[in-house]
C-alpha cells in the first residue's frame, strides 16, 4: 500500500514538473496544438479519401464514414453559407460543419487577432515550418525589399475584396440560396479532394513554386497570398487583446523585433496593432526582462495574459465551438449516404462543373 503511494507521488511530482516547464515555454504549447491539429487534419483527409474511394468503387474496398471536418477546406461555400444565413436566418445543412468552422475562426480573430493562423491553422504551420527549414539550409531567410513587400501584401487583400464582392455584394439571395442546393456545391467537398488527387501539371507546378518561396521566404502564402489571413487580419484591429510593452522595463535589446517572423517592429510601439501580428508569443517568449512584453486589454491595465494561456484560450475557443455545434445538430449534414454514392458515380456529368463562377442549371431531380 505504501509503495503504491510512493508510486503516485513520484508520478505526480514528474507530471507536475513537466507542466511548470512547460507553462514557462509557451512556444512548447504552441507546438503541441499546432502539431496536433496538422494530425487530425491529415486523419481527417485519409478518412476523406477513402469514404470517397469506397463510393466510386461501387461499395468496395476499405470504408470510412464522411469526416464533417473536411468542410473547413471550403471557405468559399462557408463564406456564401455566411450571406445566406445572415440573409434567410437559415443555417443550411448541406455544409453546415463549414459555416461553423467559419464563425468560429471569426470569434477567434475577433477576440484574440489572428492566433488562428499562428495556433491552429495547418497551412500556418507548414508555412512556418518551411521558412525554418530554408533558415537551416541557408542560415537565413530572404527579406524583400519594401517597395515589393508592401505591394505584394497587398495581394491578399485585393483577393479578399474580389470574394466578398463577388459573395457578399454581388450575389443577390435568388443566386446565394441556388449555388448552395446546387449539384456542384453538394459535392463540392469531393471536387476538392479530386484536385489534389488527380492534380494538374499547372496545378503541381504552381504548388511546387509556392513551396519553394516558403522555404525561401518567412511566410510567403500567409504574407502575401490568404485571403483568410486578410479577413483575420481586419478583424484582429479590433481585437481587445493586443501584445503590449511596458516602456519602463524595456531595454531596447530589441530581441522581439529579430524574433518576430512577421517582421513587426515590435520593440517601438506601446501596443502592437499590426494586422500582420498573429499572436504566435514569439516576441513574448524571447523578452529577457519579466513582464516587460504581455498580452493585454489596454495599456494600464495591470493583468496580462500568460502566452500559454492564450494559447489554451484560443484551443478552448475552437473547441468549444465544435462542441456547441455537435450538440446543436449543425455538424453533420443532411446528405445520406445513398446520395453521395450516386453523385460521386456521376460527378463528371456537366452540372457539377462550375465554369466562371457560375452554376450550372439543374433541375429538382438532379
Amino acid at each position: 500500500m505504501m509503495l503504491s503511494s510512493d508510486l503516485y507521488s513520484m508520478y505526480f511530482a514528474k507530471i507536475n514538473t513537466w507542466w511548470l516547464r512547460l507553462k514557462h515555454n509557451g512556444q512548447k504549447i504552441r507546438f503541441y496544438i499546432q502539431f496536433g491539429f496538422l494530425l487530425v487534419v491529415l486523419w481527417i483527409g485519409f478518412q476523406f479519401y477513402f469514404f470517397v474511394n469506397y463510393h466510386q468503387h461501387n461499395s468496395q474496398g476499405i470504408y470510412f464514414g464522411r469526416p464533417p471536418g473536411v468542410e473547413g477546406f471550403l471557405p468559399i461555400s462557408s463564406l456564401i453559407s455566411f450571406k445566406y444565413w445572415l440573409q434567410s436566418g437559415i443555417f443550411n445543412s448541406i455544409h453546415p460543419a463549414g459555416l461553423v468552422l467559419f464563425l468560429i475562426i471569426l470569434v477567434i480573430g475577433f477576440l484574440l487577432k489572428k492566433s488562428f493562423c499562428s495556433w491552429i491553422c495547418p497551412l500556418g504551420f507548414l508555412s512556418e515550418s518551411l521558412w525554418q527549414v530554408g533558415q537551416k539550409i541557408f542560415k537565413k531567410n530572404l527579406r524583400l525589399p519594401r517597395w515589393l513587400d508592401i505591394p505584394l501584401r497587398a495581394i491578399k487583400y485585393l483577393l479578399l475584396i474580389f470574394f466578398l464582392y463577388a459573395i457578399l455584394w454581388k450575389m443577390d439571395a435568388g443566386q446565394i440560396q441556388r449555388f448552395i442546393y446546387s449539384p456542384y456545391n453538394r459535392l463540392a467537398d469531393v471536387k476538392m479532394l479530386l484536385f489534389f488527387t488527380e492534380i494538374s501539371a499547372v496545378a503541381l507546378w504552381t504548388l511546387t513554386v509556392l513551396i519553394l518561396l516558403s522555404v525561401s521566404i518567412k511566410n510567403f502564402w500567409c504574407r502575401y497570398l490568404c485571403p483568410y489571413g486578410a479577413l483575420l487580419g481586419f478583424l484582429s484591429l479590433f481585437s481587445p487583446v493586443k501584445i503590449t510593452r511596458n516602456p519602463k522595463t524595456c531595454i531596447d535589446c530589441r530581441r522581439c523585433t529579430k524574433v518576430c517572423p512577421h517582421l513587426i517592429t515590435v520593440h517601438k510601439p506601446l501596443r502592437v496593432i499590426s494586422n500582420e501580428c498573429t499572436a504566435c508569443a514569439l516576441c513574448v517568449d524571447a523578452c529577457p526582462v519579466e513582464d516587460t512584453l504581455q498580452f493585454k486589454s489596454s495599456n494600464n491595465s495591470r493583468r496580462f495574459i500568460p502566452s500559454w494561456v492564450f494559447g489554451l484560450l484560443v484551443l478552448g475557443i475552437f473547441m468549444a465551438g465544435v462542441l456547441v455545434a455537435r450538440i446543436s445538430g449543425h455538424w453533420q449534414n443532411s446528405i445520406s449516404e445513398s446520395e453521395y454514392s450516386k453523385r460521386i458515380q456521376e460527378i463528371n456529368k456537366p452540372i457539377y462543373e462550375h465554369n466562371r463562377g457560375e452554376v450550372p442549371d439543374y433541375t429538382a431531380e438532379d
